[in-house]
């Protein structure tokens, strides 16, 4: 049991310590995430509905790209950037309400971006 909690805490603390990743934004891009989402989750329902479960996988397919050709198509887009890691590697976050600078500092906290005020302490 011991060893379980050992592991445990040593899992909760990797994942905690990496939350908040240093990065640096390099441009800025667009993301459709949400209408595909959306087309996906109707594919499902219309799909599974007209070809049980094989239409629904179907249905799931062409739904996500035809709500992330809408969503395109109709310029709703949500704002999303491409940042490089402290590590190097290049990430694209989305950003719906925070704005940045190509080249500001900025920390990602989860799946979103904040402003790295803190990194130059």
């Amino acid at each position: 049991m011991k060893r379980i909690a050992t592991i445990g805490l040593a899992m909760t603390l990797t994942a905690l310590s990496m939350s908040t990743l240093a990065a640096e934004v390099i441009a800025e891009t667009t993301d459709s995430t949400a209408g595909g989402a959306l087309g996906a989750t109707t594919g499902v329902m219309i799909g599974g509905a007209a070809g049980g479960p094989l239409g629904a996988l179907v249905g799931a397919g062409v739904g996500l790209l035809l709500g992330k050709g809408v969503q395109q198509a109709a310029g709703l887009e949500e704002r999303a950037y491409a940042v490089r890691t402290a590590g190097g590697e290049t990430q694209v976050v989305r950003s719906p309400t925070a704005e940045f600078a190509i080249g500001q500092q900025v920390e990602r906290r989860g799946n979103r971006l904040q402003a790295g005020a803190s990194l130059s302490r």
